[in-house]
């Protein structure tokens, strides 16, 4: 005998609830014992809500989630109502479920048994209780519904016990029209239906239409009947008449004193509306009003936080050739979702650009907006062309002007210029986390910088300016304190957290990377707008990366440092031949000339104009026939160059001149605790006529080059003739050479300019921007 034979014979039903399709599917016992015909049938959660007495649904609802979470069999029993509302059977259901409280799905069996008199006593009296209940729980699903969606979903699975609607509309208005927001229960199939649709969705507030009169008179409305319907709204009557009600009741929703719109429910039969059934009405329309009310709220916040994200995000990253850059924002889980956290990409005149990342002080929409107009005036300074100290002190006087009041705010910034050819990085700071590399052996390590206070704290402040050296292979990681502090982490913490990911992480994709990072704080996919992480956030969160890959084909670099002591200006005609020598395969010998006297002069400014020692990197970078040059002389001295205009006869003042005839780019970069003058060429490419052994003049030319700067540096600088520098005890050995074919690039911006009066001399070398001191011959 089949299972099936054996349940029917002892009157036991088969069932299916799956509650994420709202369906519940019956056998034939099963359909019977419900009081429906005895086939096989499929029916609607809402249908079957309608004929399970209220408190035994929201018990039956609450050991199907508890049965699912827990894995085992659950029983349980509920009553069956007829159609008028009287009880017609008590069963008992022994179910299996599976998934969760909110998405579950059950099958078992249901068999008929007696009531005990203590149940039929509890269950006996008016249906006040029930009603109660069953407010209670329609009060629980709207008050958990996130969006206007959800509560309409909810609305449109509303059984009211004993008076069930087959129809429900949620009416709103839009300027002076009345909008349908959602319906259930009116299936749209048909060419006929759908033309009933479009007469409703052109209904006004003035029609002559139940939801509209509700609208306008905040007042609920009850029809008993068709013909009362025809009677008083005979317009609205031929759009309505084809759906086969026999009730309606329109009820205002109002939420703070103010009309949302009209909820319509619509019943198959006929509904005397009792005062007790218009109290339950009443209430629902309340709870969906504040539902609906609630919810356009959290969803006009959510639109803001998003316009006002996209709106302050810069427009794209750049295409810089030469290096990779991703940058991330994840705004804070409470509130609008927006703070003061941002980031910047700025491509600069010079060819160079512009990277920033800031906070300002709060997670409100005042912060958000002095970010918005601090991020403008950063990049209105950083595009004229301004240093990025001075980007930073201009920032700080606009901050202080607009942050004025009762409710002042600061900012942090970190704000660096990239040269995406060599790597230099100019940093400058204030109060803002350092910027950490991730080297090409895997380890990572901080970059600590010379900073300032916050901006807007002290609005005339000069900000010191680092240069540090970005090598190929090697990443750069900017980012905000959100990312290092949330979940419970300092400064220190969070930084070993982010450098065990960083460390353990393939560098070739950026984007993986920083994923990455932000899934050590936040876990997977919670920096997205909306998600099950969204209440880790406790701060917002900006990062930017930038990757220099390593060149296809390069050649090894050319370096050569030296230093050259206050006591010993012979040994400038030594860096000249050292210069000279770097460049001895360049394909233009003139540009080997004014490379050769712009040396002379700069070396010569700072012995003669400084009290300090100079020290001299050049570097020779790039493919044959693309090259760069870049030297660079570092002394201890505050005091920046100016231009004269000398006379004929004048002896001096022409250095800043020769600079701007002979270079490519030049400048002049504060330390903080000296400065940098620095210039650089462009190789230039060679002529099919020239032979690459006199690519640079030949020994011959080279020597005449270092002639003619020896003879105009010493006129033009009054620097005092080798023969006639007085000598002091210890220096022998003045200069000390160090060239390096290939290896790690050395600037003189990362190495510590050597000490003055004390008649040493110093030579160092430089690994990844730290400066490692050399002992001398």
């Amino acid at each position: 005998m089949r299972s099936a034979d054996v349940l029917t014979a002892v009157d036991t039903g088969l069932w299916q609830w799956d509650h994420a399709t709202g369906l519940v599917t019956l056998d034939t016992v099963a359909a019977r014992l419900m009081g429906l015909p005895p086939r096989p049938t499929t029916l609607s959660e809402t249908a079957m809500r309608g004929r399970v007495h209220v408190e035994d649904w929201i018990d039956l609802h609450r050991v199907a989630g508890m049965a699912a979470a827990e894995n085992r069999t659950a029983e349980v029993r509920f009553r069956v109502l007829a159609r008028k509302g009287h009880l017609l059977r008590t069963l008992r259901a022994r179910i299996r479920s599976k998934g969760d409280n909110g998405d579950f799905a059950l099958s078992g069996l249901i068999e008929e048994v007696e009531d005990t008199p203590h149940e039929e006593g509890r269950r006996s009296g008016d249906w006040r209780l029930a009603r109660e209940a069953f407010l209670l729980d329609a009060g629980r699903a709207l008050a958990e519904a996130r969006t206007t969606g959800e509560v309409l979903r909810v609305a449109g699975r509303l059984a009211l016990p004993g008076f069930t609607p087959n129809g429900l509309v949620v009416f709103g208005t839009e300027g002076e029209r009345l909008r349908v927001l959602g319906y259930h229960g009116y299936p749209v199939t048909t060419p006929e239906d759908e033309a009933r649709v479009k007469r409703l969705f052109r209904l006004t507030i003035g029609s002559n239409y139940p939801a509209a009169e509700v609208i306008r008179t905040g007042r609920a409305l009850y029809i008993h009947s068709p013909a009362e319907y025809e009677r008083r709204f005979p317009e609205a009557w031929q759009v309505v008449r084809g759906f086969g009600r026999k009730s309606w009741a329109y009820l205002p929703l109002i939420a703070g004193g103010r009309t949302l719109g009209a909820w319509l429910a619509g019943f198959p039969d006929r509904v005397s509306f009792t005062p007790d059934e218009r109290s339950v009405l009443t209430t629902v329309a309340r709870m969906l009003a504040q539902a609906l009310a609630r919810t356009h709220t959290l969803e006009s916040e959510r639109e803001l936080s998003a316009d006002l994200q996209h709106t302050m995000a810069p427009l794209g990253n750049p295409e810089v050739p030469g290096v990779q850059i991703t940058t991330r924002y994840v705004p804070t889980g409470g509130g609008l979702q927006i703070g003061g956290d941002w980031y910047d990409v700025i491509p600069l005149p010079s060819g160079r650009l512009a990277l920033v990342i800031g906070d300002v002080q709060g997670h409100d929409v005042r912060a958000a907006a002095i970010m918005a107009q601090l991020r403008i005036a950063l990049r209105a300074y950083a595009s004229e062309g301004h240093r990025p100290d001075a980007v930073l002190s201009r920032a700080s006087r606009f901050l202080s002007g607009v942050s004025t009041g009762t409710d002042p705010r600061f900012a942090t910034c970190l704000y660096l210029e990239v040269d995406p050819r060599t790597g230099t990085l100019d940093v400058a700071r204030a109060g803002h986390p350092d910027l950490a590399v991730r080297l090409p052996d895997g380890s990572t390590a901080l970059r600590p910088t010379a900073g300032g206070p916050p901006l807007g704290v002290i609005d005339d402040w000069a900000y010191p300016t680092t240069r540090i050296s970005l090598q190929p292979e090697e990443v750069l990681l900017m980012c905000t304190d959100g990312l290092l502090e949330t979940g419970g982490h300092d400064l220190h913490t969070g930084w070993i957290r982010l450098r065990a990911i960083l460390e353990s992480r393939p560098v070739e994709d950026l984007e993986k990377l920083a994923d990455s990072v932000v899934e050590a704080v936040h876990g997977p996919s919670s920096h997205r707008l909306i998600g099950p992480l969204t209440d880790r956030r406790e701060d917002d969160i900006a990062l930017v990366m930038l990757r220099r890959p390593a060149p296809v084909g390069a050649r090894a670099l050319r370096r050569t440092v030296l230093t050259v002591d206050q006591a010993e200006p012979a040994r400038i005609a030594e860096a000249r031949h050292q210069l000279a020598g770097l460049l001895r395969d360049w394909s233009d010998p003139e540009q080997v000339d004014g490379a050769v006297l712009m040396l002379s002069e700069m070396l010569t400014n700072v012995l003669v104009h400084t009290d300090s020692d100079a020290m001299v990197v050049a570097e020779l970078s790039g493919p044959m026939g693309e090259r760069l040059l870049r030297v660079e002389v570092t002394d201890t001295s505050d005091e920046l160059p100016h231009r004269r205009e000398p006379g004929e006869l004048a002896s001096s003042g022409r250095g800043l001149l020769l600079m701007e005839s002979l270079s490519d780019a030049w400048g002049v970069d504060p330390r903080g605790d000296g400065k940098t003058t620095w210039f650089e060429l462009g190789e230039p490419a060679p002529a099919a006529s020239t032979p690459a052994s006199d690519a640079a003049g030949g020994p011959d030319g080279a020597v005449e080059s270092i002639g003619l700067a020896e003879s105009l540096g010493a006129a033009g600088s009054l620097a005092p003739p080798a023969e006639s520098a007085p000598s002091r005890p210890g220096t022998a050995e003045a200069a000390r050479v160090v060239t390096d074919l290939p290896g790690e690039p050395v600037r003189a911006a990362d190495l510590t300019p050597p000490g003055c009066g004390n008649g040493s001399v110093h030579s160092s070398t430089a690994v990844n921007g730290t400066p490692t001191p050399t002992p001398t011959d």
